[in-house]
């Protein structure tokens, strides 16, 4: 494995996400000659270059989620059922944020089965493990729960660092106990169910008082309050699924080596015949600008 030292893990996916419905709230409806729709991919091509060139990073990787069926599935059918398909302005957009990707020369990884977070959990431990940082681009709270000494969050649209500080503000336990606050009060967001009644606030004052989940849940006879202590007693297996299904996978299968992640100087041919593609004519005067081409 080459020697590296900072590891840039950008969760594509969900930045592309972000950057569609940034452009919906601003009205902006962009669209290249063939009328193919390009708002979300003209943020995300530009957002890209942005911190390409801000990055004192030497390994730089997008990671992006394949279709919806992953393992979670296999372990609770209803996870994420409750999601709208995308629209139907974005679905055509999927592809061209990969060609984007490949265009400025970066890593572009995603694997069939596992969701980005799995993979972005993956190659941050085998970074730490090299000795590396790594920073995670993204503001996912599900990511939150492997920041560490090594492992530190950026959202890229406010620009902000996440360290230990900002995940207790949020959920009021340690990254380390963020698994079983989240098992706790589950996610209506991704369908994880939860214990009934029981809130981010709420399973945090749980998890400090009993220290874990299983711990909480061996002693749920203690608890004071009536309904809490009844669903804490009945509902204990779907509080251990839940966890089962926020915790992230860190030993994925991936194919390709952080060693491809090294970066590398653009193409200009590739990155103009992209960008000429797109219609994107500010940004190819940004490229021409930047690097002399």
């Amino acid at each position: 494995m080459s020697n590296i030292n900072h590891l840039y893990l950008i969760d594509g996916s969900g930045f592309l996400f972000r950057a569609f419905f940034a452009q919906m709230r601003n009205r902006e409806r962009m669209r290249r000659s063939d009328g193919t729709p390009t708002n979300a991919v003209f943020i995300f091509t530009k957002m890209l270059l942005k911190l390409i060139n801000d990055t004192e990073a030497d390994h730089i990787a997008v990671v992006f989620d394949t279709k919806r069926q992953t393992f979670r599935n296999n372990i609770y059918p209803e996870y994420k059922a409750n999601r709208d398909s995308p629209p139907d302005d974005l679905i055509p957009q999927f592809p061209l944020v990969r060609d984007a990707t490949r265009a400025l020369n970066v890593m572009s990884v995603e694997l069939e089965g596992y969701e980005a977070d799995d993979l972005i959990a993956t190659y941050a431990r085998q970074a730490t493990e090299c000795d590396a940082k790594t920073t995670i681009v993204s503001s996912d709270k599900d990511l939150m729960q492997l920041i560490c000494d090594n492992v530190v969050m950026m959202d890229p649209m406010k620009n902000t660092q996440i360290h230990s500080a900002q995940v207790v503000e949020k959920f009021g336990v340690a990254p380390s106990k963020v698994i079983d606050v989240q098992a706790l009060a589950g996610d209506s967001t991704d369908n994880v169910p939860g214990i009934r009644g029981v809130g981010i606030k709420t399973a945090a004052q749980l998890i400090n008082e009993y220290g874990t989940l299983d711990n909480l849940l061996e002693r749920a006879n203690e608890i004071k309050q009536p309904k809490r202590r009844e669903a804490l007693i009945e509902e204990a297996d779907m509080a251990r699924l839940s966890r089962e299904l926020v915790t992230l996978k860190d030993d994925v299968p991936v194919t390709v080596p952080l060693s491809d992640f090294a970066v590398k100087k653009p193409d200009p041919d590739t990155i103009f015949k992209f960008l000429h593609e797109q219609d994107f004519q500010s940004l190819i005067s940004v490229i021409e600008g930047k690097y002399g081409m």
